[in-house]
């Protein structure tokens, strides 16, 4: 037997578990109860209470299952009936049947348990022992209650998650659509300005330019791809500005073996390397460089662009300004990990800015 079949038996063990020893409590605090308010000794009262409380509440919980399980044959979509629940109208029938028939079979099975005639004047039955009859049963439908309730808030969280999955996905989708004709525009600006100037370069921007969308709309395609993927994107992106900035635009990679095959959401960095030229290294007269490195911490992948541009302070619109595409990214990350993932801008050691991001570190599909 696998491991991924034993698990969701394990599961279900555990709940059935869980569900008597919530049975098995209730009928010991009602046989507590009883033992000292009517004089009653404890262990006769106790056998009784769950023979006939355990009994009662199996055969009322398995009835409402086994009649939601026939019912949903002829209505599939209902959701109650997919949960077990048949509704009150014809639960209390089953509660009332299932008491009458606990009672029938959880009495005498208490008395052989206990080797006595409960029938006989020597257990007293004018006090406790038949009034925990009556309340066993209760104590069966109460638990039988909390059960249902337990489910319709478990279906309840269930929804709101779904939601909650849902809103995400949709921001998502369009945060996408707003980054990328972004960076399309950017690229487009660029050209126009180079066609006027050195026209050889502007072709040769155009052709990486074709080469770069058509890799990247493959990539946008997905909703993860190897980190690998994601360096050679940037590769192809650095290439292209690097025919508009020439020598002023240099660019290394530093990415691990054993992290090539680490998912990660299309077009994440991108946003941060564009920063990195408009704001660190355009406003340099010289230019600079850029550095994409990739490490793991833990369980989480650290991803870090950094550039020894002008810096933050000196960079336009100074630390505190509005950028498009680091915005973006925080919303991606929050978006898609929520608390797992983080985002920090701070000064490079080189004197540049550096943006560092943390996620999770799982394997690409």
């Amino acid at each position: 037997m696998s491991t991924l079949a034993a698990t969701p038996r394990l599961a279900r063990l555990i709940a059935l578990l869980n569900y008597l020893g919530v049975g098995v409590v209730v009928c010991g605090v009602v046989a507590v109860f009883f033992s000292f308010a009517f004089d009653n000794a404890f262990g006769p009262v106790l056998v009784v209470s769950l023979c006939i409380g355990l009994t009662c509440q199996l055969l009322i919980d398995g009835g409402r299952r086994l009649l939601a399980h026939w019912l949903l044959r002829s209505r599939p979509d209902d959701a109650e009936l997919r949960r077990g629940w048949p509704g009150w109208r014809w639960t209390v029938p089953i509660i009332l049947l299932g008491s009458w028939v606990g009672i029938q079979i959880g009495y005498p099975l208490a008395g052989w348990l206990l080797g006595v005639n409960l029938h006989s004047p020597g257990l007293d039955r004018s006090r406790g022992v038949f009034v925990v009859l009556a309340v066993s049963v209760v104590a069966a439908v109460a638990v039988i209650f909390w059960s249902w309730s337990r489910a319709r808030l478990a279906a309840s969280e269930a929804r709101a998650q779904a939601a909650l999955r849902a809103a995400a996905e949709n921001q998502l989708k369009l945060i996408e659509s707003q980054l990328e004709p972004h960076m399309l525009f950017n690229t487009l600006a660029n050209l126009r300005v180079l066609i006027a100037i050195d026209a050889p370069r502007a072709q040769a921007m155009l052709d990486h330019l074709i080469a770069f969308l058509r890799a990247t709309l493959d990539a946008s395609r997905v909703g993860q791809h190897p980190l690998a993927d994601e360096f050679a994107r940037l590769a192809d992106y650095l290439a292209l500005m690097g025919v508009r900035m020439g020598p002023r635009l240099a660019s290394s990679f530093d990415l691990p073996d054993s992290l090539r095959n680490v998912a990660v959401p299309p077009l994440l960095l991108q946003p941060l390397v564009e920063n990195c030229i408009k704001h660190g290294l355009e406003p340099k007269v010289e230019g600079g460089r850029i550095e994409l490195r990739a490490r793991r911490e833990g369980d989480s992948l650290v991803l870090t662009v950094s550039d020894d541009g002008v810096g933050l302070t000196a960079a336009p619109g100074g630390a505190t300004s509005t950028r498009f595409g680091l915005e973006q990214v925080r919303r991606r990350l929050a978006a898609l990990y929520g608390e797992r993932a983080g985002l920090q801008l701070e000064p490079a050691a080189q004197g540049g800015t550096q943006v560092r991001i943390t996620l999770p570190c799982t394997a690409a599909s």
